[in-house]
């Protein structure tokens, strides 16, 4: 790992270069059809991945492939408008390449965004979930091999992956929204395929709310570095066995289109939250 920690070191440095600013407070994933949020944001300055060394770039319909640094209230936040997947044949330290840089340029918290699979009851398309725990269902980990304690330690403490004050302060914005605070587990499948209803059901069994291939292992990976990390899945179908319609790609994209007022109303709320620090 220690030529990942020279990489990320390259990354931090351009975008240093590239905006002008030495640290970042905070950090952004936008996920399924988010990506075009970034570029709505003030005086926001946009770095392609292509141009810094090391960001693999997203393969997959919807994901952006530029990270903007934005002003939030005198603060900085970094917004990664697109991300890469397992699924797609990268590595675990790939995947979580991006989310890595961005704490290595002083991000100390951290807010992931996906589409997912409704699996409780209760839920419906449309709907925003902020995540309380996850499932990790796909036997992998981006902590696996040799650990360089100057990322974080061999064994990262994972009883609180999800800041239970940053769901507090973001449940209280949605309220004052008028949208409903839902919370829940996000477990993590490995895709590309849609889950099995049997899969589904599994899920549910072990206690699953939603499902879907990213999140985990960017949450994970950030935990590892001592960031603070909160997680909000928009709801763009119900998952197999839980609806008869067959899942598609388009059914994702277009919810996400059609929900991005609300969501976008959500993120410029709790933005000057997550840019808080002590």
């Amino acid at each position: 790992m220690t030529d990942d920690l020279h990489a990320l070191h390259a990354a931090a440095v351009v975008i240093a270069a590239r905006s002008g600013l030495d640290s970042h407070d905070a950090a952004l994933v936008l996920g399924s059809g988010l990506s075009r949020y970034a570029s709505t944001l003030p005086d926001s300055i946009e770095i392609p991945y292509a141009d810094i060394p090391g960001f693999p770039l997203p393969r997959v319909a919807g994901h952006r492939a530029s990270l903007f640094s934005v002003p939030i209230e005198g603060r900085r936040l970094l917004v990664l408008s697109g991300r890469v997947h397992a699924y797609e044949g990268w590595e675990m330290s790939e995947v979580v390449f991006a989310i890595r840089a961005a704490i290595s340029t002083g991000a100390r918290q951290v807010m992931l965004t996906n589409a997912a699979g409704g699996v409780k009851d209760t839920f419906a398309p449309g709907d925003l979930v902020i995540i309380s725990d996850h499932l990790n269902l796909t036997g992998r980990s981006p902590l696996t091999g040799q650990n360089d304690d100057r990322l974080g330690p061999r064994f990262p403490d994972m009883s609180e992956v999800y800041s239970r004050n940053l769901r507090e302060r973001f449940a209280q914005v949605f309220t004052n929204l008028g949208i409903t605070p839902h919370e829940g587990v996000y477990a993590w499948f490995p895709g590309p395929s849609y889950e099995t209803p049997a899969e589904v059901e599994m899920a549910k069994r072990l206690g699953a709310d939603l499902v879907g291939m990213s999140t985990v292992p960017e949450a994970i990976a950030a935990r590892h570095m001592g960031a603070q990390v909160v997680a909000v899945s928009l709801i763009t179908n119900l998952a197999a066995g839980i609806s008869d319609t067959p899942l598609s790609h388009h059914e994702v994209t277009d919810m996400a289109e059609r929900s991005i007022s609300r969501f976008t109303s959500v993120l410029d709320r709790v933005l000057p939250i997550l840019v808080e620090h002590d």
